[in-house]
């Protein structure tokens, strides 16, 4: 066993990697409105700069995958911090956006080596009856990653500039990449002893193996449509309330991170009561998370019902929504590494993430801002003016917003069928 100070040093670092990972980010988002006004972008163009990382992360996502499962992950992950936090400082010297685009897929090159190897890691550090709060641990960089950017890069934005919002964003990886290289690298399979040694497989029989199984299919479509609405609301939700509501960029960033903020706590309790239900059914993990996720709901129905102005109904929506968003990572990931095999797992994250982020996070941004400028059209067209203006991409960009919750009323539906499929796939023979 591992000395109890060396674990917690291994985990104080992968949550630190996963929160300068989402830190990094979101930092386009939190002042993407002064990038819009200085180049005279487009919603839908705002969205591709969103989208520009996922593009190379998802692709990319599947060899990190497999060099996980076979290399020393530490390595992995301290050369992606590193590459990512070096093209993350780099951004700030962008001058136009084709520029800002080539440096954001740059940066998912780097990124899409910190969920696999760190997922793996824990796979193998936490036996399966801890495994959700220990990636809820894990998760918890998601929510203080995104809330740290939108306080800090509002902020610094407003007092010095966007560009210096991407020079301090980088600094912080670049440490954390020498500090991967001490964390706790185990054998594979060592939190499972019971289950069967197996050596690296080929990518096509690791892959067979992974989408043989009816509920990673249901996973996959469950990640597709909660990262297009995650990736929408970071990519927009500055922008809707800057626009919409008539506050200021820092103020934004402040609102912006009490919402992402209150995730933390979502993720920690969705993977304390995922862990207690899954001492009762095997399925409990997915049942936490499908009721979560119902009664966030009607909470960011509330947030966008709100007034022009009327901040405060609208952040009183927001905060349990988001809240209870995060209640998914949690008990999901966790459900993940309870049905593959520990020499599968670097590789099965990695087919999940390129399914997730190619059907979801690609198109969340995208797709909302078409959305966004299509409704802003008809405003104008609505109000008979011959050009669009801020107040009717204000509306447009709100009416767009009502994608989030349709959606997340149908991952209701697809995790709800997850869990009827779980306990048959992790009783099935595992490999040997």
């Amino acid at each position: 066993m591992p000395k109890t100070s060396h674990l917690v040093f291994t985990f104080c670092v992968l949550v630190g990697i996963n929160t300068v990972n989402f830190y990094d980010r979101q930092v386009l988002g939190a002042v993407q409105e002064k990038i819009r006004t200085d180049w005279n972008l487009s919603d839908g163009q705002l969205g591709w700069l969103g989208t520009g990382f996922i593009l190379l992360y998802a692709v990319v996502g599947l060899p990190l995958g497999q060099l996980a499962d076979r290399w020393r992950r530490k390595w992995v992950l301290a050369a992606g911090v590193g590459l990512w936090s070096l093209l993350t400082f780099a951004s700030g010297f962008a001058g136009n956006f084709w520029t800002l685009f080539v440096l954001r897929l740059g940066v998912g090159v780097g990124e899409a080596s910190c969920a696999p190897a760190a997922s793996s890691l824990i796979g193998d550090l936490v036996p399966a009856e801890r495994r959700a709060r220990a990636m809820s641990v894990f998760m918890l960089g998601l929510p203080i990653g995104l809330a740290l950017s939108f306080f800090v890069s509002g902020a610094v934005a407003e007092r010095h500039g966007w560009p210096a919002a991407f020079y301090v964003a980088g600094v912080p990886g670049l440490v954390l990449a020498v500090a991967a290289l001490f964390v706790l690298d185990p054998a594979r399979g060592a939190a499972d002893p019971a289950a069967p040694a197996a050596g690296p497989m080929p990518f096509a029989a690791v892959a067979r193996r992974v989408l043989g199984l009816p509920t990673m299919w249901w996973i996959i479509v469950s990640g597709a449509l909660h990262n297009f609405n995650m990736y929408a609301l970071g990519t927009f939700l500055a922008s809707f309330l800057i626009r919409y509501h008539e506050i200021g960029i820092a103020q934004a960033g402040t609102v912006g991170g009490l919402v992402y903020g209150v995730g933390a706590l979502g993720i920690f309790a969705g993977g304390w009561l995922g862990d207690r239900a899954f001492r009762h059914r095997v399925s409990g993990r997915l049942h936490v998370a499908w009721l979560a996720l119902a009664a966030a709901v009607p909470c960011l129905l509330l947030g966008l019902a709100a007034p022009r102005g009327a901040v405060g109904l609208c952040v009183a929506g927001l905060l349990p929504g988001c809240l209870l968003l995060y209640a998914y990572y949690g008990t999901v990931y966790a459900t993940i590494q309870d049905i593959i095999e520990p020499a599968m797992r670097g590789t099965a994250m990695a087919i999940y993430f390129f399914a997730m982020y190619c059907l979801g996070g690609v198109l969340g941004p995208v797709a909302t801002g078409w959305v966004s400028d299509h409704l802003a059209r008809r405003a104008a067209a609505a109000d008979g003016a011959e050009t669009v203006t801020e107040l009717h991409k204000a509306v447009g960009l709100h009416d767009a917003m009502y994608l989030v919750p349709a959606l997340n009323a149908a991952l209701v539906v697809v995790l709800f069928a997850a869990s009827q499929t779980v306990t048959r796939d992790m009783q099935r023979p595992r490999t040997t």
